[in-house]
């Protein structure tokens, strides 16, 4: 049996100007085919990551990710594949597309128009699913901070508790998963831990990170009402003001927070706790969560 070649991509999508829904698909002369931007996972790679970076690579356009849509299995020319997809929304309105030996044309099509351009059945499939759901909900992201050093192994202040070499790897790959959602605002955490794991892509990203003690764990022991509060404010800025924000903080703090701006939704909650580098992703849509991913730490 041979591997399984795993692939992602995602279904692109922009409101135009008469308010309709379009999305953009791309024509393979490989296989004189159209189909929904997607490619395989580079060594160490998320999903996620690869169908950031496959969706820019064949469309030149800049997306921020949405929801995920699902996952299809099936035979092509070179073995078993498994393709997982997301929701990608066009941030721009310009596109940097340049034709070449895997993709020569882009095409920016109605939904109904692009269920019968698609060639393959699996993409139909996957159209069809993104249709049914909320596309455009906006994500809040709860991050748990990388791997810290073990708190016997420090004898300082646990606010100074530094990343180990494991956690310096993590927030050093951060970039390559988060700024697929293209955060407007990262808040965190003033635990040097927490301070650590988002500084290399606030850096990136251009962005001043709002550091605040009251996301963190001596605060949150003082008073829970502090930190449960200031992410319910963010989740209503989310909501109102349609901005993607990254929070950083601790593991007693973070499930208390997720019941908090959950607290009105019929969403199940994950039964899991999240693991140093481990983040949820909370979608909104208007007042309404439609969603809760989970995103692993990246690997290293």
């Amino acid at each position: 049996m041979s591997e399984m070649i795993r692939a992602a991509g995602g279904v692109v999508w922009r409101q135009n100007e008469i308010g309709e829904i379009e999305t953009a698909i791309v024509h393979r002369p490989r296989y004189d085919d159209w189909s929904l931007p997607k490619g395989k996972v580079d060594s160490n790679e998320t999903l996620l990551a690869c169908a950031y970076r496959e969706i820019m690579e064949e469309t030149g356009l800049q997306v921020r990710m949405g929801q995920y849509i699902d996952q299809i299995k099936y035979y092509s020319v070179d073995g078993e594949k498994e393709v997982s997809y997301w929701s990608a929304q066009a941030i721009e309105d310009g596109s940097h597309f340049q034709p070449n030996s895997e993709v020569d044309q882009l095409l920016w099509i109605e939904l109904d128009a692009a269920l019968e351009k698609l060639s393959r059945e699996s993409d139909v499939e996957i159209l069809s699913k993104f249709i049914e759901m909320d596309f455009d909900a906006t994500p809040l992201i709860m991050l748990r901070h990388a791997k810290a050093l073990a708190r016997k192994e420090w004898q300082s202040g646990d606010e100074d508790r530094p990343l180990d070499q494991m956690g310096q790897l993590q927030a050093k790959r951060m970039l390559s998963i988060y700024q697929a959602y293209a955060p407007t605002q990262i808040h965190t955490s003033d635990a040097v831990r927490c301070y650590d794991t988002v500084i290399h892509m606030t850096k990136a990203l251009g962005l001043d990170p709002v550091v605040t003690n009251q996301l963190s764990e001596y605060t949150f022991e003082k008073n829970k009402d502090k930190a449960l509060d200031y992410a319910k404010e963010l989740a209503e800025r989310v909501i109102t003001e349609k901005k993607v924000i990254l929070l950083c903080s601790h593991n007693p703090i973070l499930p208390r927070m997720l019941e908090k701006v959950t607290k009105k939704s019929k969403i199940d909650l994950p039964e899991s706790k999240l693991l140093p580098g481990d983040a949820w992703v909370i979608f909104f849509k208007k007042k309404k969560v439609v969603g809760i991913e989970i995103i692993p730490a990246p690997v290293v």
